[in-house]
């Protein structure tokens, strides 16, 4: 494997579309359990070649991933995962190779951050109604940065003190919409989310796409306005995928003429879906998201 190119945001343009590409995962800078270090060793141990850390609406952790790439011989690409509101849902939108030093993108994300609060503590204030006291202060504990306490850490705390045997239980009892501790919460538009990667350089990608549980008019306005707006990729194969969803979104790729991303969504070794690296190749046929970064 070459060394990665000193350009810090742009793999080397001889990459293969079918190398093992892992382009969304998550470290304790946002609401992953590894550090990003510990995750670039993890990734290149399962066989990575090319990477991305994609936290949650927070680039901080980019330069310690970038360098940990680099000594394990990895290609690596900035990256990052942003919560925007679409047809009242909360929608992820990946952005990969970006300067993670432009300013407009450096803003959005913090204006984006800056909800998270007042909604960890409404949320917490709910979860109490239900009778689980202290669930803020147990959220924070998990929280590597307080900045983006999240339904991820509220669940993790449901587990350590067992209200619930696992964080799918505490989502379905507690954190999910007409249940006791889900709190709404209004994320940056999807316009804005593509607009701030695409102006920093990257690419913005629809992050897995089958989770969000859209009817097919939904589905296809999410797809149509994503694409108005600038966005050029799709998730096609990642942990929450079933094989059959990868080969539909590959299709929706094709005919919105989007190229396809492939991430594990990797958050901790005890509860992803999948391991770093171990997502089934793309379908054939598609215009793998890295080729429009090399070079």
């Amino acid at each position: 494997m070459p060394g990665v190119n000193t350009a810090p945001n742009r793999p080397r343009p001889c990459l293969s579309p079918s190398l093992n590409a892992d382009l969304h995962c998550h470290s304790t800078v946002s609401d992953g359990t590894l550090e990003p270090e510990a995750l670039a060793a993890r990734a290149a141990a399962n066989g990575v070649q090319l990477w991305a850390l994609t936290d949650h609406d927070e680039i901080g952790g980019q330069q310690r991933a970038r360098a940990a790439a680099q000594a394990h011989g990895m290609h690596y690409l900035t990256g990052v995962e942003i919560s925007v509101t679409f047809a009242d849902t909360t929608v992820h939108i990946v952005g990969l190779g970006f300067d993670e030093t432009n300013p407009r993108l450096v803003q959005g994300l913090n204006d984006t951050r800056d909800g998270r609060g007042p909604r960890a503590r409404e949320m917490a204030a709910a979860l109490a109604q239900a009778g689980i006291e202290g669930a803020y202060e147990g959220a924070l504990r998990h929280a590597g940065n307080p900045a983006l306490i999240s339904r991820t850490h509220f669940a993790r705390f449901l587990v350590e003190t067992g209200v619930c045997r696992d964080t799918p239980e505490v989502f379905r009892k507690y954190l999910t919409e007409g249940k006791p501790g889900y709190v709404p919460h209004r994320w940056a538009r999807l316009g804005d989310a593509v607009h701030w990667i695409t102006q920093a350089g990257g690419v913005a990608v629809i992050a897995h796409p089958a989770r969000y549980k859209f009817n097919a008019t939904e589905e296809y306005a999410l797809f149509t306005e994503f694409k108005a707006h600038g966005g050029q990729a799709v998730e096609v194969v990642t942990g929450s995928h079933t094989p059959a969803e990868a080969l539909r979104y590959a299709g929706m790729a094709h005919e919105f003429g989007l190229a396809a991303s492939r991430g594990s969504d990797f958050h901790s070794p005890a509860e992803s879906h999948i391991d770093l690296g171990r997502l089934a190749p793309l379908p054939p046929g598609l215009t793998p998201v890295w080729t429009l970064l090399s070079g």
